[in-house]
């Protein structure tokens, strides 16, 4: 099969053919229809996480069952399925507290992918999806409607899981509260219509890009502050009444954003940290002063999602128009222009650009 192949660090991805072994117990074959591009799968691209090469990355994705491994009885030929990097054991501690996203037991597995002449690749972030096929553990899984645009439906992968999550799992944020969103991106989008949908009676958005707060109106952010202006922290605590937010998300993985954050928290409130920086990255603040204030730093990864329970939440919200997502689509590529996609990305412009694939417009590989 094709698939865009890591080969150095901070260099364009290579289109190769590579090998994809089937499926072994518990796995499954899932020919792609369309994946989108994350920021986690920039960094890893720029060699800012580390890890080993040759390697395809790639976790945002959607497509149709083509192989079962042996045991899997939970999904069909021809299912069209939401692939994700929470690949979860279901028996350790992590899981049993319904917590898969930190799965403890889970490990990364053996990777199906090798060069033609035997040679390993690494299956990035467990999923390796910038590839026309994935196998995948069943857990990573999630069923999707036959109706639902596959690749409107990859984004449910991770963006706005991750953005939604935030606010309804990691924060389980009570209506009427207070939010602040640091990073409209599509992760921020998302957690400020999970904001919205939560009843939260102000979202002020924050961006470096005055015309990404205009966006960020569209997704229900009341007010919009500019991140770099001198007087932001004023302008948020004047927006919310002298006290700043009973919740601040920060969803873009910069050091400055956190750092900011603190200034922006209520007394009591919590800081959800979902934007992940670079691994050699540390922030400074005053210990005495989030004592004092009883206030919360919370790690947020993935949303806290649990896939059974949240993907058909999330089609629910979106058949009801009250979840936007053809919206977060800034534009599509095929596989060939993947560097293309990711250089447009990088730039910070774009909500969330999907590489497609033939199966998004044939359908499920295994129909006449």
């Amino acid at each position: 099969m094709k698939a865009a192949l890591c080969t150095n660090f901070n260099a364009p991805l290579e289109i190769a053919d590579i090998t994809l072994a089937p499926p072994r117990a518990g796995e499954v074959e899932v020919t792609l229809a369309a994946c989108a591009i994350c920021h986690s799968d920039l960094h890893f691209i720029e060699g800012a996480w580390g890890g080993s090469l040759p390697a395809v990355y790639g976790h945002e994705a959607a497509g149709y069952v083509t192989g079962l491994g042996d045991g899997v009885s939970a999904y069909r030929m021809g299912q069209p399925v939401l692939v994700t990097l929470i690949r979860a054991c279901g028996s350790c501690q992590c899981c049993a507290d319904g917590r898969p996203v930190i799965c403890e037991g889970g490990g990364e597995g053996i990777s199906p992918l090798s060069l033609p002449d035997g040679g390993a690749i690494t299956q990035g972030m467990k999923t390796g999806a910038f590839a026309e096929k994935v196998v995948v553990d069943a857990s990573q899984l999630a069923p999707l409607p036959d109706d639902m645009p596959l690749d409107v439906a990859c984004l449910l992968a991770c963006g706005v899981i991750t953005g939604v999550g935030a606010v309804f799992n990691t924060a389980a944020m009570p209506a009427g509260s207070t939010a602040v969103v640091i990073g409209t991106g599509g992760v921020g989008l998302n957690a400020i219509q999970g904001a919205r949908i939560a009843g939260a009676r102000r979202i002020i958005a924050m961006d470096v890009a005055p015309e990404k707060l205009d966006a960020a109106q569209e997704f229900g952010a009341t007010d919009g502050v500019l991140a770099m202006a001198p007087d932001a922290r004023d302008q948020v605590l004047a927006l919310t009444g002298g006290r700043g937010a009973d919740f601040v998300f920060v969803t873009v993985g910069a050091v400055v954003a956190y750092e900011q954050a603190l200034g922006l928290c209520a007394p009591g409130g919590a800081i959800i940290m979902a934007g992940m920086t670079g691994s050699d990255d540390f922030m400074r603040l005053n210990p005495m002063m989030v004592a004092y204030q009883e206030q919360r730093l919370i790690g947020s990864k993935m949303g806290g999602t649990v896939l059974r329970r949240d993907i058909p939440r999330l089609i629910e919200l979106y058949r009801q128009g009250r979840l936007m997502l053809d919206g977060l689509i800034s534009n599509r590529y095929p596989l060939e222009r993947i560097n293309e996609a990711i250089a447009d990305t990088a730039k910070g412009g774009t909500r969330r650009n999907v590489i497609v694939f033939d199966a998004l417009t044939k359908g499920a590989p295994h129909a006449a």
